[in-house]
């Protein structure tokens, strides 16, 4: 009976060990510095969806990471990163170390707000390859930011992180989230569920391939 229990405590402490070695980590991308930005309020309630499904997230704000108008991204310093700030060498290796990346933009003049673009082009596109991305976007109108979800299709594509079909765009989103992220409605769980499915399913299969086969050099 000893043994038994024994053998039972075994199989779940590696399946326990077998779950967290297969965790999935997510880079949130927030894409705003405007004063009184509901950007926020949208990546708080993402993070938290991510967080539901078991990913560790690290949200990339570019007003608290203060990445500066780009002058030098981070391959600039060599193959070494010599004489990179630290902060950029450690913003890198978070990237290089996630399975999937998550946007959270808003639209400015029917396009990609300019912080956006500037902190993902402090980093070489080779970190972001073969990884799969989603996009939410967002709008005090009806038509949910989605002028600047085309816009970003091909910028995540050239990057080599293809977004997943669905977008998950939110209209309104004074009214769809209070300040802390907590939905005021059910589309937005339902919403996120879809895209959240799909980067799953993405995420998963290649990383598990990433493992078996590498990456194309």
């Amino acid at each position: 009976m000893y043994r038994a229990y024994l053998k039972e405590l075994d199989t779940k402490n590696r399946m326990a060990s077998s779950k967290a070695a297969s965790k999935l980590k997510a880079i949130l991308f927030l894409g705003t510095v405007r004063e009184n930005r509901v950007g926020l309020r949208v990546a708080r309630f993402m993070q938290k969806q991510l967080e539901k499904r078991n990913y560790e997230v690290e949200m990339f704000d570019p007003l608290e990471m203060k990445f500066p108008l780009l002058q030098k991204p981070v391959h600039f310093y060599g193959p070494e990163r010599t004489g990179a700030p630290q902060w950029l060498q450690d913003a890198e290796k978070k990237i290089k170390a996630a399975d999937a990346f998550v946007i959270v933009s808003g639209e400015y003049n029917h396009s990609v707000p300019p912080a956006l673009s500037n902190m993902l082009d402090h980093f070489p596109g080779s970190i972001f390859s073969y990884k799969p991305s989603a996009i939410v976007c967002y709008s005090p109108g009806i038509y949910g930011g989605m002028r600047a979800a085309m816009a970003l299709r091909p910028l995540l594509s050239e990057m080599g992180t293809l977004s997943v079909s669905n977008i998950f765009g939110i209209p309104e989103v004074h009214k769809a989230l209070d300040e802390e992220g907590v939905p005021k409605n059910d589309h937005m769980e339902k919403g996120a569920g879809k895209l959240l499915d799909q980067l799953d399913w993405y995420a998963t299969a290649m990383k598990n391939h990433r493992n078996t086969a590498g990456v194309p050099q």
